[in-house]
């Protein structure tokens, strides 16, 4: 059975907090990936940006919905979840846009976890630790090239 360690790459392109979303950008499409690795100065994982956290910015200012129950306004979502989406919205650093605390695996993990992993929750892209060290980076095109044959 493969593992991560046989299929991720190796060769890890990252970015920091304080780079700015539009850099970001550049390096997930001249390099036609999905996700970068948040690391700090001293190389530890912090977060993903990827993608989808981009798009976000594009997206409308998500209004608030509320039904009226006796001339009093009750809100339908929380203040803490538009406050959210709205810093999301308007980031210019990575610290502002990417996921916290993202899905790992180690190098021992079976693609079938992986895949797993990645289906159930719904992301592109799962950094590889090893002992807390980011080694690799596995995207779905290197799932999808376990298919391949020879």
């Amino acid at each position: 059975m493969l593992k991560a360690g046989d299929i991720m790459t190796k060769k890890v392109i990252v970015v920091h907090p304080e780079t700015e979303i539009v850099q970001a950008a550049r390096l997930l499409l001249e390099h036609h990936i999905n996700g970068l690795p948040v690391v700090d100065q001293g190389g530890r994982l912090e977060g993903m940006i990827c993608q989808d956290d981009l798009i976000t910015q594009q997206k409308k200012i998500p209004l608030p919905s509320y039904f009226i129950l006796l001339d009093s306004l009750i809100p339908l979502t929380s203040q803490k979840d538009l406050e959210k989406a709205l810093k999301k919205m308007s980031a210019v650093t990575v610290a502002e846009a990417m996921t916290p605390n993202p899905i790992t695996v180690d190098p021992e993990t079976e693609l079938e976890e992986i895949a797993t992993l990645m289906v159930k929750h719904n992301i592109h892209t799962v950094p590889v630790l090893d002992k807390g060290t980011l080694v690799g980076i596995i995207g779905k095109e290197d799932i999808l090239k376990t298919l391949m044959p020879g």
